[in-house]
C-alpha cells in the first residue's frame, strides 16, 4: 500500500492525501484517511495546506447575493483562462460548468475567442445537455455583448452577472479553474494551439470521469460507465452506472 499511495502522489501531483484515499478505496484498499496522511508524511510527501474560510455575503434581509444551485441545468458558470504557448503568443480558454453536478461542460481553447464563438459553443452544449434556468459570469465584454444577452433571452436563459471585482461571487468557476491553472497549465509547455487543445481536453475527461472530488464524497461528476465482466452479447442494452453515493445501478439504453 506504501508504494501504491507514492505511485498515485507521483502520478498526480497537485492531489492531497484525502483524494489519494479516495482513489485507494476505490481500488479496494481497506484504508482510512488518517492512516494515509501517516504515510504521506513519513515519506515526506507534501499536504497541501488547508485553504481559509470565507464567509459569504448577505443582504440586509438575511438572505445570500448567490443563488445557490439546487438540480442539474440549474445554474451554469462560464469564464476565461488566460495562457501563452512558448512563443509567447496569447491563448484564450473558455471553460462552462454546471454548478451543481461540479460536471466540466466544455473547455473551448483559441488565440482570441469572439462573443460569435462563446454562442456556438453554449448553442451545442444546450442541444447535447438541455437548456439551463440561469447562466453565471462576469462582466467581461464577451458575456455582456448585446449579442449574447438577446441570444441567451430568447432561448430562455437568464443571465447572473457578478459585481465588478468580485470574483469569489463566481466561486465555482473560479475554483475550477484555480485547478486546471495548478494541475495542468503551470506544468505544461505549449509549443502550438493544437499541443494545448489536446492536454486540456484530456484533462477535462479526466476532471469529469476520474478525479476525487471532496465535495461529491470523493466521487468524479460523471464516472466512466462500467459494462459486467465476462460476455458483453450476455446483457444487451444494460449499463452499470456509479450514482454520487457510490451505489451500482442498473440502466437500460
Amino acid at each position: 500500500m506504501r508504494g501504491e499511495i507514492i505511485d498515485l502522489a507521483s502520478k498526480y501531483g497537485r492531489y492531497g492525501y484525502r483524494r489519494i484515499t479516495a482513489l485507494l478505496q476505490r481500488d479496494c484498499w481497506r484504508v482510512n484517511h488518517k492512516r494515509v496522511e501517516r504515510i504521506w508524511r513519513q515519506e515526506g510527501l507534501k499536504v497541501p495546506q488547508k485553504q481559509p474560510k470565507r464567509g459569504r455575503l448577505w443582504l440586509t434581509d438575511g438572505s445570500c447575493v448567490r443563488l445557490r444551485p439546487t438540480h442539474c441545468n440549474h445554474v451554469w458558470s462560464y469564464d476565461f483562462v488566460a495562457d501563452r504557448t512558448h512563443d509567447g503568443r496569447a491563448l484564450k480558454i473558455l471553460t462552462v460548468i454546471d454548478e451543481y453536478e461540479r460536471e466540466s461542460l466544455a473547455i473551448l481553447t483559441r488565440r482570441r475567442i469572439r462573443s460569435d464563438e462563446v454562442l456556438h459553443c453554449l448553442a451545442d452544449l444546450f442541444l447535447i445537455r438541455g437548456i439551463p434556468d440561469y447562466i453565471r459570469s462576469d462582466n467581461g465584454p464577451e458575456f455582456t455583448a448585446k449579442q449574447v444577452r438577446n441570444w441567451l433571452q430568447r432561448v430562455g436563459v437568464k443571465t447572473l452577472f457578478i459585481e465588478p471585482g468580485s470574483p469569489w461571487e463566481n466561486g465555482y468557476i473560479e475554483s475550477f479553474n484555480g485547478k486546471l491553472r495548478d494541475e495542468l497549465l503551470n506544468r505544461e509547455l505549449f509549443y502550438t494551439l493544437r499541443e494545448a487543445q489536446v492536454p486540456i481536453e484530456n484533462w477535462r475527461v479526466e476532471y469529469n470521469t476520474f478525479r476525487p472530488h471532496s465535495s461529491l464524497g470523493y466521487q468524479p461528476p460523471a464516472p466512466e460507465a462500467v459494462l459486467p465482466r465476462g460476455n458483453w452479447d450476455l446483457y444487451p442494452g444494460i449499463l452499470k452506472l456509479k450514482n454520487k453515493e457510490g451505489l451500482i445501478q442498473e440502466v437500460v439504453h
